[in-house]
Formats: structure tokens, sequence, C-alpha cells
């Protein structure tokens, strides 16, 4: 919940700008506020750069106000959305439940979502990070079909280094993304888990992004703070297969 629209526009176009100085194969996607992504839309339109939303709601349409569906995120060029982010959890209490309503509404307006899951500091300090990433992820892709599976991405957010200035370590990311990684093996087989795409969301920066990117289940990452400089998050982009 940061920039005006007029802000959030010219940071697009920051960005859209910049965006030569990454590497072709490196996808590119911005997720600004509901309020501004017609304006951003119509910036990233012939661009490299794919536009996604920060939520959706789990209805189609109806008496609910203050919400926004699916289809209209679709209809004005969407093509991602960030479900299930520690945010929206921690906050609104978005669990299992109702992320799963979110994705399906998602998937059936042909957005790709992008599943967040990641741990407490208790959590991790008791040592049960793995379970409750387990647990996170199993209970939504249990419901998915292998179609489905195609369009989503997992976005792991240690929530402990998110805002906190803390950082987990390459080896701690890389554990926990192979772990993902193992989850949805289980369930869909090795190939759909070596294609699924799993970021990395927590306090990723211009001076660790190479090292994180570096690991191998790290398949990119999920900006938070540094995403409002454009030039912060063009390093970060341009780390990536450095």
């Amino acid at each position: 919940m940061n920039t005006t629209p007029a802000e959030g526009l010219t940071l697009a176009k920051e960005v859209i700008a910049q965006s030569a100085q990454v590497a072709e194969g490196v996808e590119l996607i911005i997720c600004p506020p509901f309020t501004h992504l017609a304006e951003a839309a119509k910036a990233v339109s012939g661009s490299r750069i794919r536009l996604g939303a920060q939520n959706c709601a789990m209805w189609a349409e109806g008496a609910y106000t203050g919400e926004v569906s699916a289809h209209m995120l679709s209809s004005i060029g969407v093509e991602y959305v960030i479900l299930g982010h520690s945010e929206r959890r921690e906050h609104f209490a978005e669990y299992s439940a109702v992320l799963l309503k979110k994705i399906q509404q998602a998937l059936s307006k042909g957005l790709k979502p992008i599943l967040c899951c990641g741990e407490r500091l208790d959590e991790r300090e008791a040592e049960q990070h793995l379970d409750i990433v387990d647990g996170q992820i199993d209970s939504i892709i249990r419901k998915l079909s292998a179609e489905q599976m195609q369009q989503l991405l997992v976005a792991y957010e240690p929530v402990w280094a998110i805002g906190t200035g803390r950082t987990a370590t390459a080896q701690q990311a890389q554990e926990m993304h192979a772990h993902i990684r193992a989850v949805v093996a289980k369930r869909f087989g090795a190939l759909q888990a070596e294609e699924i795409s799993i970021l990395y969301g927590g306090s990723c920066k211009p001076s660790n992004a190479a090292e994180l990117f570096a690991q191998p289940d790290v398949d990119g990452g999920l900006i938070g703070g540094a995403s409002l400089k454009a030039a912060d998050f063009i390093a970060i982009a341009q780390a990536f297969g450095a």
C-alpha cells in the first residue's frame, strides 16, 4: 500500500525504461495497488513487463462491497495475482479455505496465481518451519488439477525476514525451496515440480540477490520494499543468472 496512482505510474515507467538492462530470459512482473492497475496496464502494453495484482476476491461477482474480482482484473490486462501474502494471512485471516476459492477464481479467469507461504519466527525457532509450509502448500494443491498447477507460482516468504532487515541465508532459502518442490513432486510428480517457479520473498535486495538466485531451487524473487525504487528492482533482476 504505497504510492499514489501518479507516483506508481512514474515508477512503472521507470521500470519499463530500464528493463532493457535485464537479460531477455528474465521475466519482469509489476504488481501495483488496484487504483493503479488500469493506467499501469496502458503503460506496460507493448513492453516486456507483465502486470499483476496484489489480491482478488474469492467470489465471481455480487454484493461484496469493496472487493475486486478476478474477472475485473483480467478484463484490464492483468495476468498475475498475488494470493496468500503473509500480510493478508496475518491482518485479514486469509487461510487455506479462502485462498483456495481465490485461486480457483483466478484460474477460471486466466490469471496466474502467485501463492505465498512462509513461517513466523517462533515457528522457525521451534523447528516447525518445514511442516508449516508443507501444510500451507499441500492444503491448496491437493485441490488443483495438474493443468491448474501449470499456471501456479509459489513464493516463499520467511515472515521473520519481511521488513525486519533480517534475511534468510541462501542456505535457508534453498532448503525451503527444495522442500516446496518436494511437496509438489509428491503430489504431481518430479516433472511438474521441476517446472514450477518458486520465488523468494524475504527482504531480497541488490546486495543479496545474486547469492539467493544462485541457489538451484530459487527461481526468482517476490520483491517488497526494494521494488519501490526502479534502480533497485532492476539491479535485483540483473542479479538473476549473473
